[in-house]
């Protein structure tokens, strides 16, 4: 079969974002490959023209090396993520996002694929002061295992960006929301919305806190630009976001209560999370020409009318499969 378009190739492609951006790019006819483990015990992907899954974990990399192939554009989502996932499993996610990324990134190397994306995280950023907008060359502070992670995988990425004449871009992304099939509901605004829609009592902490948001959709029209844009070099990193859509809890919460009134929100006076980041994501509008096009509203009212008909009724009987909670053993 001949195609036009080389195979997008996306690592973690069950997952709650890769869902999202396989969905994207079969609509713009590329022929893509979906590779998960479906560690969280989510459902395989439905079947779909121009999309073959296969249900495998990156630790196989014999296998992994049959499916990579030269001249495909691949986009590295996989691993655990988030910082309460990691920090519960620690020993296995140091394993998943850095010793078996790094085999992942190896074999990308040796087969000389078209582009390789890196799927990183703005929570690298960690803790700043004064609110100071923070970008891509800003210091980099990450207090949490996820974010070192990342981190390491960044770093190796520009070492062997130098000896290795294939494009590399590396997109930190802001803290997701908004609806997917394979949907989370312990990310800060999903959560938010579903506890004050189901009239449950939310503990909101640390309220002044700063964090970027980005809907999942414009996750997937960020790798697009990505791949379709002609960059500066052959290795870039770009945050994805955009800078209204940075919000503090508090914030996020009078969005919400906008559309839906509560009495059973407490502000607790206390510590849990010392990420505090205003991100700068002028940079990807600069040079790429993308501007994301949902805010934290959108979200909001979206998963609002969700509920509304009655989209997620086994919410409480299975917790589990509407966020990263717990996954299955692992190689």
């Amino acid at each position: 079969m001949n195609r036009k378009k080389p195979d997008l190739i996306i690592i973690g492609g069950a997952g709650y974002i890769g869902t999202v951006v396989s969905d994207f790019f079969l609509s713009k006819n590329y022929f893509v490959k979906s590779i998960d483990n479906l560690i969280y015990n989510q459902k395989k992907p439905e079947r779909k023209k121009n999309l073959d899954f296969y249900k495998l974990d990156i630790s196989k990399i014999e296998k992994l090396n049959k499916i990579i192939s030269k001249n495909a554009i691949v986009v590295l989502l996989a691993g655990l993520v988030g910082d309460p996932i990691t920090k519960k499993y620690s020993k296995i996610s140091k394993k998943i996002n850095e010793t078996y990324i790094t085999r992942v990134i190896n074999i990308c190397l040796k087969k000389k694929v078209n582009h390789l994306i890196f799927v990183s995280t703005c929570s690298n950023y960690g803790i700043t002061k004064n609110n100071r907008m923070v970008n891509e060359k800003s210091k980099l502070n990450p207090l949490s295992l996820y974010a070192k992670s990342k981190i390491r995988i960044e770093k190796y990425l520009k070492k062997k960006s130098r000896n290795h004449k294939i494009k590399i871009t590396i997109l930190r992304f802001a803290t997701a929301f908004g609806l997917s099939k394979r949907m989370r509901f312990d990310l800060t605004v999903n959560q938010f919305v579903r506890e004050i829609f189901l009239k449950n009592r939310l503990e909101v902490y640390d309220t002044g806190t700063w964090r970027p948001y980005c809907h999942v959709k414009d996750f997937a029209g960020a790798i697009y630009r990505a791949i379709s844009v002609k960059q500066r070099s052959l290795f870039n990193i770009y945050n994805v976001g955009s800078n209204k859509n940075n919000f503090t809890k508090e914030r996020i919460i009078q969005k919400i209560q906008r559309y839906i009134k509560s009495d059973n929100i407490s502000f607790v006076n206390k510590n849990t999370d010392f990420r505090n980041y205003k991100v700068d994501f002028s940079k990807m509008k600069k040079e790429l020409g993308f501007v994301p096009k949902y805010s934290v509203e959108y979200g909001i009212k979206e998963i609002i009318r969700s509920m509304k008909k009655n989209f997620f009724l086994n919410l409480k009987k299975s917790k589990d499969k509407f966020g990263n909670y717990t996954i299955k053993k692992t190689s």
